[in-house]
């Protein structure tokens, strides 16, 4: 690049890989600075001559280059860093759903629980009263059956007492 030349974009790169990275303008903070420094060389030059400045040049570009790139990616890291947080943002709320839900659901686990409990308790009382029932019905029917045969005794009494009489057995 002569120095006498102004360009209004400065481009950078090199190789023969034919990646879309190979050539590409700087940026507008790092073009602002390049057009500072080569107003300053410049004044250097005119001063001082090409001589001070040609070991100089070499330098000054590299280091442009570098802040470009590091500019560059900062703001790649920024565009991750925005994305990152849309998926944090994004897995926050799936998380609180769903820890919602879970919720929800434990609730009406408990509520179901707690109804069957009841519904057992139910049952249990039921169980308690038809056994209830039952040994008093047991118990009424030994009685009858008891009754029934005594009943049965003292109408056969007086068969008995006449086959005693008779002299049978």
């Amino acid at each position: 690049m002569l120095m006498g030349e102004k360009l209004s974009q400065i481009v950078y790169g090199g190789g023969s890989t034919g990646s879309p990275d190979e050539h590409r303008t700087m940026s507008d903070k790092v073009q602002t600075m390049a057009s500072s420094i080569y107003r300053e060389l410049e004044t250097m030059i005119k001063e001082h001559g090409e001589d001070g400045v040609k070991t100089l040049m070499p330098l000054v570009v590299n280091v442009l280059e570098s802040l470009d790139l590091a500019y560059l990616e900062r703001d790649e890291q920024t565009a991750e860093l925005e994305m990152l947080k849309e998926d944090n943002e994004q897995l926050q709320t799936q998380y609180e759903r769903e820890k919602a839900l879970r919720k929800q659901t434990e609730q009406k686990y408990i509520e179901i629980e707690d109804t069957l409990i009841g519904q057992n308790k139910e049952q249990d009382k039921k169980i308690e009263s038809l056994e209830s029932i039952m040994r008093m019905l047991e118990l009424k029917a030994k009685n009858a059956t008891d009754h029934g045969n005594f009943f049965l005794f003292v109408c056969m009494m007086p068969e008995i007492g006449d086959r005693d009489k008779t002299g049978e057995s």
